[in-house]
């Protein structure tokens, strides 16, 4: 029987990766202009670090963590989300005591076993952002900006919306999940069956439901602005001036949650046309409290996580280009092999990147694949340019060649590498 990929999962084949090249080294330049700096952590973790931070009564820990008991004994679960694992890294490592004011991003895949659809898969991408140490809406605010200029440098903004809103403190947060939870008791029996159970269970998750009988159902249920403290809510009015002083466009979403109980104070969302109900290209918020319930000091912290997957879908692929040779070699014979791959080794060396057939073929064979590998020259060796140390450069748009010089032939593709096909170097 045939072995295929698991549901939910999807291989990523060459003509897509450069796609995902792109992502990465855009994300890269962004964040580190910005002071952020690269971490990497275990796809892996010990089972408790989710449940302690995302909370039992999520539908992350109850329905969609891949968990399992390894040889050891011991509940391991592959990471649903970046945040925890950020977290017990900057415990772990003493960084809250020894340098606790740090910015880091991360990139990689993360795993929930929910219903696949477009821009859903049970093995995801996200790059993710934290910023640790700073309590100061100066610091929610960078992050807004951070998260915004990520998506500008791909060009996306006009097809964005970033909304906002607060969640207060853990009080405030505590007094409206029990005014809230009161009042959807009188209207459980309208509500999904999902959403009856989260009544008791976790109430913020019944506002961020997307059937559209419970979003019509909650409509007139308490909101959390109404509900927070004086500080907070000057907190969160000194972030909306922050961003409307540096010109990032926002609304104020009074409805909007995050079901995750760690989140505290701002919370946000980045929204964008044409991918239907699973619209989130991004989301984040504060999360203070998470240090502490890790078992670390109290530590201010925030973040966010963009979904690659998502962001994939609102970039066009046949605008980025990469992963094509700039040559491809012809050869005749095995002694003009063996030269190729010397000068192969020596091109890459230099970052150039050339192909060959590697099984012996017909010249008009070679050169047929040649013009299917979306080279823009082949790289002609036979008995000839083996005698005159040279290789024949053929142009397979405009079909002209020349002959280079084997020791010259590094910097004149690296020069044809900047010149548009068909044009002279």
């Amino acid at each position: 029987m045939e072995i295929k990929k698991l549901k939910g999962f999807r291989d990523v084949l060459p003509d897509e990766a450069p796609l995902w090249q792109h992502m990465e080294a855009v994300a890269r330049r962004v964040l580190e202009a910005f002071g952020y700096r690269e971490v990497r952590l275990p796809l892996l973790e010990d089972t408790a670090l989710f449940r302690r931070s995302i909370g039992e009564a999520t539908d992350i820990v109850e329905k969609e963590m891949y968990t399992f008991v390894d040889t050891g004994g011991n509940s391991v679960t592959l990471r649903p989300e970046g945040t925890a694992s950020a977290v017990r890294a900057y415990l772990e490592n003493g960084l809250h005591r020894s340098s606790p004011r740090v910015r880091w991003y991360y990139m990689g895949p993360m795993f929930r076993r929910e219903r696949p659809q477009k821009g859903r898969l049970r093995q995801f991408h996200q790059i993710g952002v934290e910023c640790f140490g700073w309590a100061e809406p100066e610091a929610d605010a960078e992050v807004l900006a951070v998260l915004w200029d990520l998506f500008g440098a791909f060009g996306l903004t006009e097809r964005l919306r970033l909304e906002v809103n607060t969640l207060g403190c853990p009080t405030d947060r505590r007094a409206y999940v029990e005014r809230l939870r009161e009042h959807l008791r009188g209207l459980r029996d309208e509500l999904c069956p999902d959403c009856q159970r989260r009544v008791d269970t976790n109430p913020l998750r019944v506002l961020d439901c997307k059937r559209e009988r419970c979003r019509e159902r909650t409509a007139e249920a308490p909101l959390i602005l109404d509900a927070v403290c004086p500080d907070c809510a000057a907190h969160f009015g000194r972030v909306r001036e922050i961003l409307e002083r540096v010109g990032i466009p926002f609304a104020v979403n009074p409805r909007m949650v995050r079901g995750l109980d760690y989140y505290n104070r701002t919370t946000f969302e980045l929204l964008a046309e044409g991918l239907g109900a699973q619209n989130a290209v991004a989301a984040g918020g504060r999360y203070d409290g998470l240090s502490e319930a890790l078992g670390g000091p109290p530590a201010p912290a925030l973040g966010f996580a963009a979904g690659m997957e998502r962001l994939a879908l609102l970039l066009d692929p046949e605008r980025v280009t990469g992963g094509r040779p700039v040559g491809y070699w012809v050869v005749r014979g095995p002694e003009a092999a063996d030269r190729a791959l010397a000068l192969r080794r020596s091109l890459a060396a230099r970052g150039l990147g050339t192909e060959i057939d590697l099984a012996p073929r017909s010249f008009k064979a070679q050169m047929r694949a040649a013009d299917r590998s979306g080279a823009r020259t082949a790289l002609i060796l036979a008995e000839d340019e083996l005698a005159a140390g040279t290789v024949t450069v053929k142009d397979l748009a405009t079909g002209e060649q020349e002959p280079v010089a084997a020791d010259a032939l590094a910097a004149y593709l690296a020069d044809r590498a900047t010149t548009p096909q068909g044009e002279e170097p």
